[in-house]
């Protein structure tokens, strides 16, 4: 599918069993009718023979059958769901967060803003699948994920997965893999106690312990550094190896951690009230770490600029945190627009100390929209107008009358928040950074950029900053991202004890 020089591009990939490219697209083989992963270590097909698909439900359409060698569903997501802000883009960001599980096709055509035969229609077109295949393939990779990762029992596994029946999912799994289920987890058991093995101990129920792969490199010391810096006491905990937080799911509180082995591998252990949350907890830890990203691409386009190949060589696979709640989102932004990390994270603390709702676990959740628009007034300090105009936003959150989700149209999604009282172009575009996870946002008026562009040896007046930037696009948040890392670390402030006197 496409041109004959993408042909040939995605050719070379395969024959030269390049990793950078599994989860970009699969390679299907006419003469054995079995798709891979682009590294799959089989003899390479002759040109001629091979066919390339955007998604394996597309191959899957078509008649093919997933490689039992390589098993391409394992691989990291497309960076592609992130880069396109087209509908197409949207759509698969919205199925792997679970809404046609939730809603329905009609419930993500309406979210898209077109009809479901139209959605149908156009997504075929584009990315070879319609929706409710789409969405088929990605609960066989959970299957399969659960499967081959956990000892959880084939039933928990269907509906973890968001099947709606054991059956459905059987049948599936021997359609996709061409083997029950039980039959795929024997044949991984060896992998299992590898790489993909679980936790040691007993799972409780809900309970997931997960890989999560991801394209390598990845600086996820600096994710764990930035997590704590702005984690709040009860709802989130950090370590410089670990994150871990509670958050609402639909069917219940929910916990996620994610943590860094010894041997570098991140982790995932996740806890739900419904199993049929579980699959939606992993896109969220997928999106908050910015796992599906393609480091290498990023990297390579940055240090073509003298002025960023330092920084990329110091910090190579740099991420830009997403989030796990897109309203919580942006009242993080509009709490802390206007002052430091650490005087939001007080504020923050204080209102979720205060409007939060508790566990049963004890844990604490961060407060909804209704209990901010009715009480953060009473809870947060500040100038009058801000804080109704983040009581407000609360407010439009809470009665649908502003929405905010992974699958937004980027401007659409910016022009609304800007339409908001006092909420200005930099939190806008932060929202929008870290909810869609849209790699090509600049932020010339955050204060730690402009910083960590003077110590980089950038202009630090925005205009100019503007202007430079431009030509880093499609990665200027990654850019973004290094220019905060850049900034010049402030020396310990000294009590009034400790500071020398001065001399008479």
């Amino acid at each position: 599918m496409g041109s004959t020089a993408e042909h040939d591009r995605r050719y070379r990939a395969i024959a030269a069993r390049d990793t950078r490219f599994d989860g970009q697209f699969v390679t299907a083989v006419r003469s054995t009718r079995i798709y891979c992963r682009p590294s799959c270590p089989a003899r390479t097909p002759k040109p001629e023979n091979v066919t390339f698909y955007s998604t394996s439900a597309a191959a899957h359409e078509a008649g093919y059958r997933a490689c039992k060698r390589c098993l391409p569903e394992a691989a990291p997501g497309s960076p592609a769901w992130d880069l396109r802000g087209d509908a197409a883009g949207r759509a698969m960001r919205l199925i792997t967060a679970g809404v046609v599980e939730q809603e329905g096709v009609p419930g993500l055509a309406r979210r898209l803003g077109y009809s479901p035969r139209h959605l149908t229609r156009m997504l075929t077109a584009e990315l070879g699948a319609g929706p409710l295949a789409l969405a088929r393939a990605h609960r066989a990779h959970t299957a399969r994920m659960l499967l081959v990762g956990t000892d959880m029992p084939i039933s928990e596994v269907a509906f973890s997965a968001g099947f709606s029946s054991i059956r459905q999912c059987n049948d599936t799994i021997r359609e996709v893999f061409e083997m029950p289920p039980g039959e795929l987890r024997a044949t991984r058991r060896a992998a299992a106690r590898g790489s993909h093995a679980a936790a040691d101990g007993a799972e409780t129920p809900g309970t997931i312990d997960l890989l999560l792969p991801h394209r390598a490199p990845i600086d996820a010391s600096g994710l764990f550094v930035w997590m704590a810096a702005r984690a709040l006491p009860g709802v989130e905990t950090a370590t410089a190896t670990s994150f871990g937080r509670h958050l609402r799911m639909p069917g219940g509180p929910a916990h996620l951690e994610i943590r860094q082995t010894p041997e570098g591998q991140l982790r995932l252990r996740a806890t739900v009230t419904r199993l049929a949350d579980l699959a939606p907890l992993v896109a969220t830890a997928r999106r908050l770490f910015d796992l599906d990203a393609d480091p290498q691409a990023v990297d390579d386009a940055l240090s073509e600029h003298p002025e960023l190949a330092p920084l990329v060589a110091a910090v190579p696979g740099i991420r830009v945190p997403g989030t796990a709640d897109p309203h919580e989102m942006l009242i993080r932004a509009m709490v802390g627009q206007q002052i430091t990390v650490a005087a939001a994270r007080t504020a923050l603390a204080a209102l979720a100390e205060q409007l939060g709702e508790r566990t049963p676990t004890g844990g604490l959740l961060f407060p909804t929209m209704d209990a901010i628009a009715e009480h953060g007034a009473e809870v947060l300090r500040g100038p009058a107008a801000r804080l109704r105009a983040i009581t407000g936003a609360a407010a439009a959150l809470a009665d649908g009358s502003l929405t905010l989700t992974v699958g937004d149209d980027a401007a659409a999604q910016r022009a609304a928040l800007l339409a908001m009282p006092g909420i200005g172009p930099w939190t806008a575009d932060y929202v929008r950074m870290r909810v869609i996870g849209d790699p090509d946002v600049f932020l010339p008026g955050d204060v730690a950029v402009r910083a960590g562009a003077v110590a980089s040896g950038l202009a630090g007046d925005p205009a100019s900053l503007t202007a430079w930037a431009a030509r880093t696009a499609p990665w200027r948040s990654y850019l973004a991202a290094h220019l905060w890392r850049a900034v010049p670390a402030r020396p310990p402030r000294r009590s009034a004890r400790s500071a020398p006197k001065e001399k008479p």
